[in-house]
């Protein structure tokens, strides 16, 4: 592919993951109430679901995935949901100096799911891959080995930029040591937590 062409398709996809949305506030929400455990899975479950976008686009299905609307507001809710619920578990969560989060059974599956219906279910990925993608990508001409760049451009990308959010609200969570301190971020977290479950299910 056209390198002029793939930074192009890099810089917007950086610019559209970087501007901050319901998806970034939960992911930040969730870093500084439990630090990086669990992080992984969700960003895992956004980056999975842009590339069910990505290839729904190029094989021509993502016209059929906007039929299909009442399944992926079905999906969104369910993310949604289970946002309130970590919010709930930030709100309530007993005052003590911030430590690193034991892992839950099956919460990163939980959490990667999360991420998963949030991103299938978000107007602005739909927006991204139907109408801005084609604009900038030649699709009926696209082959395998520039599908393949695209792909790992994508990867690349969405990586960098979900870990600079993660690096910084880890930095601001280390700010605050004292137990009053890890309340007030508990319960401040899951305010924006709620915030974003909400913008997810009236988005």
């Amino acid at each position: 592919m056209d390198p002029s062409t793939l930074l192009i398709y890099a810089v917007t996809l950086g610019v559209a993951c970087a501007v901050p949305g319901p998806t970034t506030a939960a992911l930040v929400a969730r870093v500084l109430g439990r630090g990086t455990q669990g992080a992984l899975a969700f960003c895992g479950g956004l980056l999975f679901g842009d590339l069910l976008w990505l290839s729904a686009t190029v094989l021509g299905l993502a016209m059929l995935a906007a039929t299909l609307q009442p399944v992926f507001v079905v999906i969104k809710y369910a993310g949604a949901a289970y946002l309130l619920y970590l919010a709930w578990r930030l709100w309530t969560a007993p005052a003590a100096a911030p430590v690193e989060a034991q892992p839950v059974r099956g919460e990163g599956l939980r959490l990667f799911l999360t991420g998963l219906s949030v991103c299938l279910g978000n107007p602005k990925t739909t927006l991204f891959y139907l109408a801005l993608l084609p604009t900038l990508i030649d699709l009926p001409h696209l082959t395998w080995v520039g599908f393949t760049e695209v792909a790992a451009t994508l990867v690349a990308v969405y990586t960098t930029v979900l870990t600079l959010y993660v690096v910084l609200a880890l930095r601001a969570r280390r700010m605050f040591r004292s137990p009053q301190a890890m309340r007030v971020i508990n319960r401040g977290t899951g305010a924006v937590m709620a915030g974003a479950a909400v913008a997810v299910a009236t988005r």
